[in-house]
């Protein structure tokens, strides 16, 4: 079992994340977009997990991951369990979606750069 310390611990682990506030909890990032948010009722969430990723840790451990409910859940946000939880799957789990982050967020660069370089807006 692990713990929200351990979720925050871990969080803050991998490289250049920090820990700001949104909607009223603390929430970890990189390149200043979300990849966690920080556990409320023993519940923490992983953002912008893809959907490949997010059937893969779902069907992997599902009394570990659920979608969350909705929109949100169609969006591959993810709810990690904590109490069903051990370190390493925890720390593998907010590795996976910081590269996701990461990724997303060189792309993005990339993407914008190339629309600067080409004239358009």
């Amino acid at each position: 079992m692990t713990t929200a310390d351990d979720f925050r611990r871990i969080a803050l682990s991998v490289e250049d994340a920090e820990e700001r506030a949104h909607m009223g909890a603390a929430d970890f990032r990189v390149g200043g977009r979300i990849f966690a948010t920080s556990p409320r009722k023993l519940r923490a969430t992983a953002t912008g997990v893809e959907s490949g990723v997010q059937h893969e840790l779902v069907d992997e451990a599902p009394d570990l991951f659920t979608p969350i409910a909705g929109g949100w859940g169609r969006m591959d946000m993810t709810h990690i369990r904590l109490a069903a939880a051990d370190e390493e799957t925890l720390r593998g789990a907010l590795t996976q979606v910081w590269k996701l982050r990461v990724e997303k967020n060189i792309r993005a660069t990339s993407a914008t750069r190339g629309r600067r370089c080409s004239g358009t807006t």
